[in-house]
């Protein structure tokens, strides 16, 4: 398969309008109200938010953010993949566009919320085999059994591609 190509997208056209509506629901679906962190397309279109959306050969293949949380630190937000792309390295060129991109801003760290069930091990296993690590809730998050949190430092001399 072709490396993808990832672009910002201002979330204006109905295919990943779609895309980001359809990983909410799914989010909803499956995570209890008060466990649920998952930003609706409106929210994603916020000024301290950054949207990436990756193609192969011209098809919509998944989303990625980026949202701001203050002058050193950042958080992955909305990172979803098109089941016909899972295992094919689109979410990991969508995660490593965003971590680029937020050391290429001077930010020192990204911080993420996933869940902690079964469901959500292909993309726990994503992020630690980037370089991030367990860690305790973060801004406004609280301890939540459901919630696994991680974070991974931008300002150690590691490699992003």
């Amino acid at each position: 398969m072709p490396a993808p190509t990832i672009v910002v997208d201002d979330l204006t056209s109905p295919a990943s309008r779609d895309l980001v509506a359809r990983h909410q629901a799914e989010m909803r679906a499956q995570t209890p109200e008060d466990s649920c962190h998952v930003l609706d397309a409106e929210a994603l279109r916020q000024p301290s938010v950054t949207v990436w959306t990756a193609y192969v050969d011209d098809e919509l293949a998944g989303v990625g953010a980026l949202k701001i949380l203050d002058a050193e630190r950042g958080e992955v937000k909305s990172m979803r993949v098109e089941e016909r792309f899972l295992g094919r390295g689109v979410g990991r060129a969508l995660l490593r566009q965003i971590m680029t991109s937020a050391r290429d801003r001077g930010l020192r760290s990204l911080w993420l919320e996933t869940g902690s069930g079964p469901e959500f091990l292909a993309a726990r296993t994503l992020y630690l085999s980037e370089g991030f690590t367990a860690c305790a809730p973060f801004d406004d998050y609280v301890a939540d059994p459901l919630s696994a949190y991680f974070t991974r430092r931008l300002d150690d001399g590691g490699l992003l591609i």
